[in-house]
């Protein structure tokens, strides 16, 4: 009985008409422009990663809750959007195989193994995708060049940028299309706006979160600039990499991220100062994926000191 009493932060409103069902599909919905513009950009292979990610996400969460004589609910869309965001985070031309590894990985060991939906501890399709880059590097960093539907390669521009090569060819214009190479669901930045504008004016997310985020990762980047103080390219680490996917649709998961709006620019902060350490000085040309699932690690923590003061009281932190 003492553990039915144990809430989270207040305010607790039921909103008329919503449902963690509802919100989880129209989270699938909003991402449906970037995978819309991924395949466009690289192609049926693209759509077949997709396709292979969401099923074998969907079919491991049956599997698993059949066999554990739980209640199925794959209906609830949870499933999907962890594959949708896998397939996302994926080059467009991996071995047929990686997505279901990558999905069976991220639902069964990141997800149902902690207890399922609302229990697990870290956002489930960026550990299979931090799974998938520490066992198959080679397949996970090879990426298609946009509108070359033969496989042909391309670097990633901060790939290039890592190795210090020239980027006087790719404009703004360019990151901001999506015509680089690239994850398919994070090269088109237009297409992400307006899936995570579609989830700002409903009001599924905050701007707390991603907001802080991207503002850390540009300020950041800026002041510790290759030329010295203050000589970074902002925009273009704002524009480049898997920033505005993980900002909008990964760093904001419910369950992963801390409950309150303070706890929300704390976690914000975090994440956007480990993903510029990790692109500025890490061995790795991007540092999104990491950055949130350290932060996933912390957000107790940060719910700990961030808590809303109850009602009559004085605040005291514990």
């Amino acid at each position: 009985m003492k553990d039915k009493l144990k809430v989270s932060a207040a305010p607790h409103l039921h909103k008329k008409g919503e449902s963690v069902s509802k919100i989880m599909w129209m989270v699938v919905l909003s991402l449906i422009p970037a995978g819309a513009a991924g395949v466009f950009i690289f192609g049926l292979n693209a759509l077949r990663v997709i396709i292979l990610g969401v099923v074998s996400a969907v079919v491991t969460e049956a599997l698993l809750q059949l066999f554990t004589k739980n209640k199925i609910t794959i209906l609830d869309g949870s499933a999907v959007i962890t594959g949708l965001l896998l397939a996302y985070n994926l080059p467009a031309d991996v071995p047929f195989w990686l997505p279901i590894i990558g999905s069976f990985f991220s639902i069964a060991i990141a997800k149902q193994v902690f207890g399922g939906l609302g229990q697990n501890i870290f956002n489930p399709a960026l550990a299979g995708r931090v799974f998938l880059m520490a066992s198959w590097p080679k397949y996970m960093t090879t990426f298609s060049a946009p509108f070359s539907y033969d496989a042909v390669t391309s670097a990633t521009p901060l790939a290039l940028l890592k190795e210090g090569k020239i980027l006087e060819h790719i404009s703004y214009w360019n990151l901001f299309l999506g015509k680089r190479g690239g994850c398919i669901g994070e090269v088109c930045i237009l297409a992400l706006l307006a899936g995570a504008a579609f989830l700002l004016l409903k009001g599924y997310i905050s701007w707390h979160i991603p907001g802080s985020y991207i503002l850390t990762v540009g300020l950041f980047t800026y002041i510790f600039g290759p030329r010295g103080f203050f000589s970074g390219d902002w925009l273009f680490h704002v524009l480049s990499g898997g920033l505005i996917l993980g900002a909008f649709f990964m760093a904001t998961d419910y369950v992963t991220s801390p409950l309150t709006r303070r706890g929300h620019i704390v976690f914000g902060l975090g994440c956007g100062l480990l993903t510029a350490v990790i692109r500025l000085w890490g061995g790795y040309p991007e540092g999104v994926s990491y950055a949130i699932l350290m932060m996933n690690a912390a957000t107790p923590l940060i719910d700990r000191y961030t808590k809303t003061r109850i009602y009559g009281t004085k605040f005291s932190n514990p």
